[in-house]
């Protein structure tokens, strides 16, 4: 198992498939895009399967969530989904995408064993959209999240980060949407890890504004928090259920202490958090020609290594170097 020194077990692997992506959200990259990673330094879709399969076979992993960047533009993605649906034990797989061009990859996806998505919306405005992402997208958006809810890539998860001044009015209208399609709406504070290093804390929307903002349209009520467990996002019922709302205070409300995440970039360096200044590299090891038991001592030291908690409020904090469109979510 991957056990930190404070007792936390990492179950749910984040595989970073790509930096690149198609939009440009101003909360985490410039305009005018970053400098990719050279194609040469990118785990190839063979080495990203055999980590996948050392963390579920060997590791203990039981969740495997693709990331980015954006996950869609990584061809061989079907592929990999469908090796990872194949392993024993099974685990659940999902991806983390903007919704671009899931309307074309939705049905693949789920045929390869993909058991759901989450996909990032921010507004249900065009020229909110627009300003947000720096590109005309929002159609292609939403018809993603049409083709995984008809492909059976339930339940839809909607992520939404709300910014002062730009689209914090926005909270019940996505809400009323996603309960009306049936998605699943987590509201997510933004985090410093954009690549500007422009975050500042008075900014940003926290979970106690969402939640009042919601509360004002909607009768919300704490669902169970037993079955909360390491999940990140505080849940609550809607007009009394059973449809739910969702809220992520990762920078106001941590849960660090039930953590069970760990990560894997693009270019095979494991991140035991996510806001971690060091990295341990696997893709070095990975093609010297370690075995998988070197591999696994490997990550298991990684892990032992991380953090009580990311360390926000402390006046040493430091941002991670790199953007979150590097170290995939």
């Amino acid at each position: 198992m991957l056990v930190d020194s404070f007792g936390r077990t990492a179950t749910d692997l984040r595989v970073s498939l790509t930096d690149r992506c198609n939009l440009r959200c101003t909360y985490c990259m410039p305009p005018e895009g970053l400098d990719w990673l050279p194609k040469p330094e990118l785990l190839t879709a063979d080495e990203i399967i055999r980590l996948v399969r050392i963390g579920v076979e060997r590791l203990g992993i039981t969740e495997v969530r693709f990331t980015g960047g954006e996950p869609l533009l990584r061809r061989e993605l079907v592929e990999i989904v469908t090796a990872s649906a194949a392993l024993n034990p099974r685990p659940q797989l999902s991806v983390t995408t903007n919704g671009i061009g899931l309307a074309r990859l939705a049905g693949p996806l789920a045929d390869a064993g993909l058991d759901r998505v989450n996909v990032s919306l921010d507004t249900l405005d065009r020229d909110t959209f627009v300003r947000l992402s720096h590109r005309d997208r929002l159609s292609d958006v939403l018809a993603g999240l049409a083709a995984a809810d008809a492909a059976g890539l339930r339940p839809v998860k909607v992520n939404a980060v709300l910014m002062r001044g730009v689209n914090e009015d926005e909270a019940v209208p996505l809400l009323r949407y996603c309960l009306d399609q049936g998605y699943e709406l987590r509201f997510i504070e933004q985090m410093p890890l954009d690549a500007q290093h422009g975050w500042q804390r008075e900014n940003m929307i926290t979970a106690d504004e969402i939640l009042g903002a919601l509360k004002g349209a909607f009768d919300l009520t704490e669902d169970d928090p037993r079955e909360r467990g390491s999940a990140p996002a505080e849940l609550f019922l809607v007009d009394g259920g059973p449809r739910r709302v969702g809220v992520i205070g990762s920078v106001t409300r941590p849960f660090c202490g039930a953590c069970d995440r760990v990560r894997i970039t693009a270019d095979g360096q494991v991140r035991n958090c996510l806001f971690a200044t060091e990295e341990s590299d696997l893709r070095t090891a990975l093609r010297a020609g370690a075995s998988d038991d070197d591999l696994v001592e490997r990550w298991r030291a990684a892990v032992r290594g991380k953090k009580a908690g990311h360390g926000i409020d402390d006046p040493t904090f430091l941002q991670p170097s790199r953007p979150m469109s590097a170290i995939g979510g």
